[in-house]
């Protein structure tokens, strides 16, 4: 399983994309930030407001320089039934990856054996290919897609700065902090 501060090994599972069943590799997107959000599965109920509220924030996602996979153990042909009969689905433009083997999911530390799905897990890789970030979540509780944005933004800007950190709750243009110890017990 990939911890934050490594990099992410090579995968690849097939995806919808563009009304397309295309093979999506990690290697396809290096020099990318790259957003992977894991979700249980198609035609269920949390999963299509976490998908459309990421839909809603895509432009956003890439206009910071990231591409966005929405993965879950279904099949592609699955998500294209899916993306063709669900409004909130109809909104994705970002490629839905495919896992039916759980073995993207297991890579991420997210594999349920015992069902057969993903927990909801949000993941952020840097350019190098380094996880940034590791969220997951239960199966009923939903994530924020404006939060993972949030994280993105700060992950990006540690990266361009690495003399500077952020704080609890940083939003671009937000003060940041520079570590030493002139700012330690003064916090």
């Amino acid at each position: 399983m990939v911890k934050v501060g490594q990099e992410v090994p090579e995968f690849k599972m097939a995806a919808y994309h563009n009304n397309e069943i295309t093979e999506l590799k990690l290697s396809d997107y290096k020099g990318k930030w790259v957003v992977v959000v894991f979700y249980p599965a198609d035609f269920t109920f949390v999963c299509p407001t976490e998908l459309e509220e990421v839909a809603d924030l895509y432009a956003e996602f890439q206009a910071a320089g990231a591409e966005v996979i929405s993965v879950s153990t279904d099949t592609a042909f699955v998500h294209k039934a899916w993306h063709d009969a669900s409004t909130a689905i109809a909104k994705v433009d970002y490629p839905m990856g495919a896992d039916p083997s759980g073995e993207v999911s297991r890579l991420f530390g997210v594999y349920i054996d015992t069902e057969g799905v993903a927990l909801r897990g949000t993941f952020i890789i840097d350019p190098d290919g380094v996880l940034k970030t590791a969220e997951t979540h239960d199966l009923g509780i939903g994530r924020s897609a404006a939060e993972a944005l949030r994280k993105l933004n700060a992950a990006k800007f540690v990266y361009e700065h690495g003399d500077q950190v952020c704080p609890a709750n940083w939003n671009p243009g937000s003060d940041t902090l520079t570590p030493g110890l002139d700012l330690v017990g003064k916090i």
